[in-house]
């Protein structure tokens, strides 16, 4: 059975290891600091991060994992990534049965209203990959006589408690994220339930729409379901309105008892939802006492470790200032920094881009100052010409040159954080 396109768990953060520090040099115009937790909700197409395009790369300062968002809902495809590495996973729960592909399928089929179903696909914690199995997903186009609408569920196990499983609970930051509406709620059982109201592209783009449902109970099993108002995820013509469940057809699905029951056949992850390392004081409060003169702070981002970003406003309009930093780069410093990059007295390598931001988002662009010390220190910003990098171009350059932003990623005082 092929395995579709999409990501049918989202799909942070999904973490490519650092073995893949070389995709950094083919990824460049791509690389972006990682906003909330992943670009397209990996763990469910919405998780806050950069969203596609030149947001698809993501840095986090966690062991120097390469992180690979998806778009505006935090989708499917970065799950995979994970789930597919070689090493990404490792069974823990031996004892549990293993649940096959068209068991996934059917029931999601058993759980959605009465309709039509086509392009049935999946798969199952049977399947192996690289010796290790993979977290399931199941996925049909169901048409309920209203249009065709591609609809894909995803099971996951998390460790409880860890900062994987917060951020699953959270609506994504609006700075990354394009959507209509967001809900987060805690229901009676003191799960954690997830409806976000978003759209398949950044710029929303083709009209294609993407709602998805997230729920993670305490015990850490993660449900994911995803519906998009076309017949597939992505170049696809849009057949409906809007997705075909609603917000509480959404709930009553992503809730279903049967989901939990499957849960105890997949592993549960002892890797990838280890809570990151304490960070002496806040990135994104850090970058905000560094805005040259001049510039007003509009907006600025939350205590995520090792990333932060502002929105800065000169009078001309807003630009978004986001940083990513990191402890020990040393092992990938070749991919990042080529012939071009220049060194400072004190050992610091510098390496300057200019590239269009999001692709199809008119006139963005992003500058980037990509910095690391002799100790592998890296500190990587990026600036655009607009508040968000999903939105179209409010100036005509951002708001920072690129001299200020390197100032800024020089500074010592990211010494002091981590």
């Amino acid at each position: 059975m092929s395995v579709p396109d999409h990501d049918p768990f989202e799909g942070q953060l999904a973490d490519v290891l650092r073995d893949t520090g070389a995709r950094f040099e083919a990824d460049r115009e791509s690389l972006v600091a990682r906003g909330e937790t992943r670009g397209r909700r990996l763990r469910s197409r919405r998780r806050a991060a950069v969203a596609g395009g030149v947001a698809g790369v993501a840095l986090v300062g966690l062991g120097g994992a390469l992180l690979l968002p998806g778009g505006p809902g935090d989708g499917p495809r970065q799950r995979e990534a994970a789930a597919t590495h070689p090493s990404a996973r490792t069974h823990t729960d031996t004892s549990a049965a293993s649940v096959s592909a068209d068991d996934f399928v059917r029931t999601l089929k058993k759980l959605l209203p009465a309709g039509r179903f086509s392009g049935e696909q999946g798969r199952g914690t049977d399947t192996p990959v690289a010796g290790n199995s993979v977290a399931p997903y199941a996925q049909v186009v169901y048409d309920d006589g209203r249009g065709k609408a591609a609809v894909s569920v995803s099971l996951t196990r998390l460790k409880p408690g860890t900062e994987e499983a917060r951020q699953d609970a959270q609506c994504p930051d609006p700075v990354f994220i394009a959507y209509d509406a967001c809900s987060a709620t805690k229901q009676a059982d003191g799960s954690s339930l997830v409806i976000l109201k978003g759209y398949e592209y950044p710029n929303r783009r083709g009209g294609t729409k993407l709602w998805t449902a997230d729920l993670v109970t305490p015990q850490g099993v993660h449900v994911g379901v995803q519906e998009w108002n076309a017949a597939a995820e992505k170049d696809a013509p849009v057949t409906r309105e809007e997705p075909p469940l609603g917000s509480e057809a959404l709930k009553k699905l992503v809730s279903a008892r049967e989901w939990l029951a499957l849960a105890a056949a997949v592993p549960v992850d002892p890797r990838t939802n280890a809570a990151p390392p304490a960070r002496a004081g806040s990135v994104s409060a850090t970058l905000a006492r560094m805005v040259p003169h001049g510039l007003k702070v509009v907006a600025k981002g939350s205590a995520d470790p090792g990333f932060g970003y502002v929105v800065v406003d000169d009078g001309r309009g807003r630009s978004m200032v986001q940083i990513n930093v990191q402890p020990d780069m040393r092992d990938v410093e070749n991919q990042l920094f080529g012939p071009d990059a220049r060194t400072l007295p004190d050992g610091t390598k510098v390496a300057v881009h200019r590239q269009p931001g999001e692709k199809g988002i008119d006139g963005i662009v992003m500058w980037t100052v990509d910095t690391i010390r002799p100790d592998g220190r890296r500190v990587v910003i990026s600036a655009f010409n607009a508040g968000t990098q999903n939105t179209p171009a409010t100036r005509e350059a951002p708001a920072l040159t690129l001299k200020q932003l390197e100032r800024i990623a020089t500074d010592p005082k990211w010494l002091t954080l981590g």
